[in-house]
């Protein structure tokens, strides 16, 4: 794959040599286009959820989701994605989404394990929506994506917001330290926006003070478009669902990636790690009308510790 042709910037390139990675990249990169296969449109129009990641009016990443009944995601055509939803008033993301915006997106189907990613620019559609003209549309591997299946809320509300400060309560800690799924939002040198998810046995996300987590990066796609990003760009914004109660969890702050062999030492399949620094927090609840049902983890899930000689 010639530099012309290459899907990658120059942070994702650097990061997929330092792994020793370029060759599996390179093929993994053929899957990534800028069209909407027929297969794919049919994948969004089933989905409940959308995972959206964009840059505030202070430049802050932040990643959010949107959700309706099947069909609130359609395909227009083979360039064009339709929402029928925006994010809420207490949303971090309502002002930068009610105008035109880099995002990037990933709708997920736990139940099946499978999911893809879109990434582009939107645009308001008058009519409570969003318009996204995609520039990289591609699908990710089952991994780490544990088993669960929606159940709707008749009784939600809108969503709104319950808490707001720039670290992790005490009870918020726990939520993190539990989790068992996020999604981070990177940027990239030309501004692209990327939405990703990550997934592990809970305790994989660790909370080292009100102001810093750490996760292990497993081994993946060999695209490292998150960290290739965090390579130019430190920016991040993670969202942590509350499966149990349709609540959000929304962090942004800057992120590092730690190469070192005593970082992901005691932290199996760990290749990597990458740790979070928190500047703000936004807790919705009601964030989507959904629960979910308990999880069957992925049989890909390494332990989140190492256990005792």
């Amino acid at each position: 794959m010639t530099a012309r042709t290459t899907p990658y910037h120059p942070g994702e390139r650097a990061v997929q040599a330092r792994a020793g990675r370029t060759d599996r990249a390179d093929h993994s990169g053929r899957a990534v286009g800028s069209t909407v296969p027929p297969v794919a449109a049919r994948f969004l129009t089933e989905r409940r959820v959308l995972v959206i990641g964009a840059a505030d009016a202070d430049g802050r990443l932040w990643a959010t989701q949107l959700s309706g009944p099947a069909g609130f995601l359609r395909a227009a055509d083979e360039r064009t994605v339709t929402v029928a939803a925006r994010p809420a008033e207490a949303d971090p993301l309502a002002a930068a989404l009610a105008g035109p915006a880099e995002v990037g997106t990933i709708a997920l189907d736990p139940a099946g394990r499978r999911r893809m990613r879109v990434n582009g620019r939107s645009t308001p559609d008058g009519r409570g929506g969003l318009v996204i003209d995609a520039d990289q549309v591609y699908a990710n591997c089952p991994k780490y994506i544990q088993r669960r299946h929606p159940v709707d809320r008749p009784e939600a509300g809108a969503p709104r917001r319950v808490a707001a400060g720039p670290a992790l309560s005490t009870a918020q800690q726990l939520l993190v330290s539990t989790a068992d799924t996020f999604f981070v939002a990177t940027v990239g040198p030309d501004g692209r926006t990327d939405a990703s998810h990550r997934g592990g046995n809970p305790g994989f996300l660790r909370v080292l003070g009100p102001d810093r987590l750490r996760w292990p990066d497993y081994p993946g796609n060999n695209m490292f478009m998150t960290l290739g990003n965090l390579e130019v760009d430190p920016r991040a914004g993670l969202l942590v669902p509350d499966w149990e109660t349709g609540g959000a969890l929304l962090v942004t702050g800057e992120a590092r990636t730690d190469w070192s062999d005593p970082a992901a030492a005691g932290l199996p399949g760990a290749e990597r790690v990458v740790e979070l620094t928190v500047t703000g927090v936004v807790e919705l609840a009601d964030a989507t009308p959904l629960t979910w049902t308990d999880p069957e983890y992925s049989p890909a899930n390494p332990p989140a510790v190492r256990p005792p000689a």
